[in-house]
């Protein structure tokens, strides 16, 4: 039983995700508790109707007095596998056949080694679950290495949702011709593959806005609703109208970044199921930062996720999204929280076990070392968890 918690951010609510003002409705229990058991949440409540449950009897206790406890981040965008840069190379001189290149290279075991240093320090800032995105191009072998090293990986302590993300490579000489074959390729053999051996639900499009490639993306995304993927849409370009034009004839699941999107295009979302997962972390380095106030008030659900890049957007921890978003996209705290837990949790398809603190769903659980939950959108830079619970299980905590 974790008892006595200043603030319970519990986010219980309606079934779909949140929008508009209720993503500032965090359902937060004074002087709350939970009673978990077998990984799972049991019990919800005031500390004192909890502790006096029959089933409360000889729990182990822990005392969050003073503190806030809330839901495990769900960190729905990363690029878990990309490769860090080596000495003397800069951030950006790291393109996508370059990379594709060293993760066909590099062995599975030492990629696996390295996707755990990362998980571990996500843990220990608070992500519970996370998506982890693919990306090679048009490259098999390194698709497939990635996707299988990732299956090993979610063996372990967090959840991961693995995503196949399809984009073309740098265009050659050949152009056209060879952007249609590597494609061919894609469609007619490596989804198929993913598909039948289960190593994705998600695929992913890197929207492009070369009118020459608009073909070849509407072919990825019928073949993927034809082998049962849900589809996602990264759509991260200057223009990005005609990606969320095909977020919503699609029914994407999510449509990804948005630093660039407008208010006709908000009203267009707000009317689907759509969400918004919005990258603060990645919009801090270039400056141009998504409309999150445009979104919301035109009532499109926004999530966030870190897209943690070990080279380009190397920051793994979703307080510090919480804080941007807060900071530079003018959302406040609560929204922020609701954006990083239940609303991420829908848009990796999988808000019926995590993202809220509810009976019956996954015990993923934390404790902050601080008394209010706004502290979160303001404290960039500080680690505020004090303790990281998954399935019910202590993953971390700092020593009292």
């Amino acid at each position: 039983m974790i008892r006595s918690a200043r603030q319970l951010v519990t986010l219980r609510g309606p079934q779909g995700p949140r929008r508009g003002l209720a993503m500032g409705e965090l359902a937060i229990i004074s002087d709350g508790a939970l009673l978990l058991r077998d990984g799972l949440i049991q019990e919800v409540g005031p500390t004192r109707r909890v502790e006096n449950l029959a089933a409360a009897r000889g729990a182990i206790e822990i005392d969050a007095t003073g503190k806030v406890v809330m839901p495990g981040f769900v960190d729905c965008h990363t690029h878990l596998m990309f490769p860090q840069p080596q000495s003397g190379e800069g951030v950006f001189d790291i393109d996508i056949d370059r990379a594709a290149y060293r993760l066909e290279t590099v062995t599975a075991q030492r990629l696996a080694g390295r996707g755990r240093v990362w998980l571990q320090a996500m843990a220990r800032h608070g992500t519970t679950t996370l998506e982890a995105k693919t990306g090679c191009g048009p490259n098999e072998s390194a698709e497939l290495k990635v996707l299988r090293v990732l299956n090993v990986l979610n063996k372990g302590a967090l959840d991961i949702v693995p995503t196949f993300l399809f984009r073309l490579g740098t265009r050659t000489e050949d152009g056209q011709r060879a952007d249609a074959a590597a494609a061919e390729m894609v469609f007619h053999d490596l989804m198929f593959k993913i598909r039948r051996r289960r190593l994705s639900h998600f695929a992913d499009l890197q929207w492009d806005t070369d009118m020459a490639r608009r073909p070849l993306l509407i072919r990825f995304l019928d073949a993927a609703l034809s082998l049962g993927f849900a589809c996602k849409i990264h759509a991260d370009q200057h223009s990005c109208g005609g990606a969320v034009s095909l977020a919503v004839e699609y029914g994407a699941t999510s449509i990804d970044h948005l630093e660039y999107a407008t208010l006709e295009q908000a009203r267009i979302l707000a009317g689907t199921p759509t969400i918004a997962t919005l990258l603060p972390c990645a919009s801090f380095r270039h400056g141009h930062h998504a409309p999150a106030r445009t979104l919301i008030e035109a009532g499109v659900p926004v999530a966030l996720g870190t897209n943690f890049n070990p080279c380009h957007t190397p920051s793994l921890n979703m307080q510090t999204a919480i804080s941007l978003a807060s900071l530079q996209l003018e959302m406040s705290p609560a929204e922020a929280i609701t954006a990083a837990t239940i609303n991420a949790a829908h848009a990796l398809k999988i808000a019926g076990r995590v993202g809220s603190l509810e009976c019956d769903k996954l015990a993923d659980v934390l404790i902050l070392a601080t008394p209010d939950h706004r502290d979160l959108g303001y404290q960039l830079g500080t680690n505020l968890v004090h303790t990281t619970i998954k399935r019910g299980e202590i993953l971390c905590a700092l020593r009292n």
